[in-house]
């Protein structure tokens, strides 16, 4: 150990000389060398020189001081592998676009927020959308769901997942989203439990079509959409086409899909591009 360092843990009463010699060198004996080990080694485990004391001065055992430490390092472990995911992020995104300090700057604090502010802001945004609708109303499923699904970021995230939740919190913060999913609680509270149709058959045929390039409009676009609702009437098709936009948005689509991810959980099927296929082919019916 260099005499520098020996030095300045005992001029701080953390290594107690044992004697002086005629020329003023400090002198230590075995004790105070078992001592100057066991100091080393507490530092070399990151303890700080506070913690140091409390061992040597047994007001707080080794073990006690250690189970600290640990989570001390925990913490640290996770600081650090949220900023590799962020950086990890930055670099991605950098090859798409000009990365402005106001981006890095907006995700390095969304990170940095801790659970119970990410869960503050999502509780926030739940609750302005939804204010004054019953969750026991029918038809009110999608304030039940965002209600039951605070997303979280994990404490040891992957890059994905901080992806997601950078995405996520732009999208509650967002004032057209927030109305936007009232407007659909609103409209399923209002609507009442029945189902006009069968979101299955939508996606079973309607998905193809529209993937196909099928154009709604189409004699044969007609003819997949007779496969969903049978012989319904224009006119009544026409109102479940205004129904079907009110319940379809991709943006909210995506809201689901970034859940998935933060809770690491298999992705819902995307049906947004179906059901807008759906509604084109039933507002072309005559």
């Amino acid at each position: 150990m260099s005499v520098r360092t020996i030095r300045f843990w005992s001029d701080e009463g953390i290594l107690p000389e044992s004697d002086r010699s005629p020329a003023g060198y400090r002198r230590y004996d075995a004790d105070a060398v078992a001592r100057l080990d066991l100091v080393r080694t507490l530092r070399e485990l990151g303890m700080g020189l506070e913690d140091v004391r409390e061992v040597l001065a047994r007001r707080a055992g080794i073990a006690e001081v250690a189970a600290a430490h640990v989570q001390a390092i925990d913490d640290r472990i996770r600081s650090l592998r949220v900023q590799r995911a962020v950086c990890t992020v930055l670099a991605r995104l950098r090859s798409d676009r000009e990365l402005t300090p106001e981006d890095v700057v907006l995700m390095n604090d969304l990170t940095r927020l801790s659970a119970a502010e990410r869960q503050r802001m999502i509780d926030e945004f739940v609750s302005s959308a939804f204010e004054g609708i019953d969750d026991d109303a029918p038809g009110a499923g999608i304030a039940r769901a965002m209600r039951a699904l605070p997303p979280e970021l994990p404490d040891e995230p992957t890059t994905a997942q901080v992806e997601a939740w950078v995405e996520l919190a732009e999208l509650v913060g967002d004032p057209a989203f927030k109305a936007r999913v009232r407007e659909m609680a609103v409209a399923g509270a209002a609507r009442g439990a029945e189902e006009a149709m069968d979101p299955t058959a939508v996606l079973e045929h309607a998905g193809p079509a529209g993937a196909a390039g099928v154009d709604p409009a189409s004699a044969e676009g007609q003819v997949v959409l007779t496969r969903i609702v049978g012989d319904l009437p224009a006119d009544e098709a026409h109102s479940l086409a205004d129904t079907v936009r009110t319940f379809t948005d991709r943006r909210v689509e995506r809201y689901w899909a970034l859940l998935c991810v933060l809770q690491d959980r298999e992705p819902h099927p995307l049906g947004s591009a179906a059901f807008e296929w759906f509604a084109e082919a039933l507002a072309a019916r005559s």
